[in-house]
């Protein structure tokens, strides 16, 4: 954990060396950690000996790349979309990257109003398959819903499919949204989420560890997996085939501690096939928000409990039961051959069966007995046999 508030000059070279590192990159996070990133850019700009841990050609090649950093006119650049550099040490900057030791951000470049930190606290993510089924962008949508109208924050990477689906059941219900791009803030990606990534920034926060202008690479979306894992408090999987983001993202979470959840789809989707692997692994099932909520919430957020409906048998005494599970489906039985099926005595067995009579279970036919017609679904419904 850093100590202490950065330095305006400790800032600037870290938002140089967002265009010298690559996200995740280990090596250049050690150095971080042991010289400070003012002594790293210095060692990048000088003639001295390499860093330890990289070869002569990588070392040139940062170097090229630190040459060309331009910190103040980043800063200008992300200002003017409304985005602010936020970085080790900073009030705003989120405890949980931490757990990500030498391979956290060199700092996040946050666009919109709210709080990082205080977001991420109490934040969910929400991922899964960009081509996602109908049945998966629905599951996703009530899923950000559900969340936000319980106070939670929902993140997710603003792509395609199950991730723009997260975002926009968030923004419906009126709650709290993070996009975690795997480019420059001031970009929209993917383009046609233009509008959407736009809104977030209004309504929520736009966050990446890029600086502005910079695209996405296929390794800049696996590595900024890590950053939506580390920053919530759980992931949930909507959607995955095997090869999938979503699924490193999960990884990710469970390599961090956090909770990892799935909603499962058809056995036959290869789209769910990855969330089913998950979820014979570690991951926990998971179907709304409210059992989200369960797991990653406080002591007492509790899901309500699930059953079938009631129906009127489940409302009859144990004897009471017992007697008209003992009448025949069909056909009619003597008082004497239901107090043998119901294991009670033949005086009970009347008395079970004129109660049942009046709450329009039974009706008598001389010395015998049958199931009214009404009564028959009621009984066999919860499994009732004769």
């Amino acid at each position: 954990m850093s100590a202490g508030f950065p330095t305006d000059e400790d800032r600037l070279a870290r938002v140089a060396l967002t265009r010298v590192l690559e996200p995740g990159d280990e090596v250049g996070g050690r150095w971080l950690r042991e010289a400070g990133a003012v002594e790293v850019l210095r060692r990048l700009g000088s003639e001295e000996k390499r860093l330890s841990g990289v070869t002569a050609r990588r070392w040139e090649g940062l170097r090229a790349r630190a040459a060309r950093a331009c910190p103040e006119e980043d800063v200008e650049a992300a200002a003017s979309v409304g985005a602010r550099f936020v970085c080790p040490g900073d009030a705003e900057w989120p405890l949980s990257l931490e757990d990500l030791g030498d391979a956290r951000p060199v700092g996040l470049w946050v666009r919109g109003r709210p709080s990082l930190r205080m977001w991420a606290v109490r934040s969910v993510a929400v991922v899964g398959a960009r081509a996602c089924t109908q049945y998966g962008a629905h599951m996703a949508a009530d899923l950000g819903a559900g969340l936000a109208e319980r106070g939670w924050v929902v993140v997710s990477g603003g792509a395609y499919g199950v991730d723009g689906a997260a975002h926009r059941g968030a923004l419906g219900a009126g709650g709290a949204t993070v996009a975690v791009l795997a480019c420059g803030v001031d970009r929209a990606y993917p383009r046609g989420h233009a509008e959407l990534i736009a809104r977030i920034a209004e309504q929520g926060l736009v966050v990446g560890e890029l600086p502005p202008g910079d695209h996405p690479t296929p390794s800049r979306f696996i590595l900024r997996n890590r950053v939506i894992a580390a920053l919530t408090r759980g992931t949930v999987v909507v959607e995955a085939a095997y090869r999938s983001g979503a699924l490193a993202t999960a990884r990710g979470a469970q390599e961090l501690g956090r909770f990892t959840m799935g909603v499962p789809g058809p056995a036959t989707s290869g789209l769910s096939a990855g969330v089913h692997e998950l979820l014979r692994g570690d991951g926990v099932l998971v179907t709304d928000a409210a059992e989200v909520v369960e797991l990653v919430g406080d002591m007492g957020d509790l899901a309500p409990e699930r059953r079938g409906p009631v129906v009127p048998r489940d409302l009859l005494a144990p004897g009471a039961a017992h007697v008209l599970a003992a009448l025949p489906a069909r056909g009619r039985a003597s008082a004497q051959d239901v107090a043998v099926g119901a294991g009670t005595s033949v005086d009970d067995a009347v008395g079970r069966l004129y109660e049942l009579q009046s709450l329009g279970f039974v009706e008598r036919h001389g010395d015998v007995w049958q199931l009214t017609r009404q009564a028959i679904p009621s009984v066999f419904a919860t499994g009732g046999e004769s």
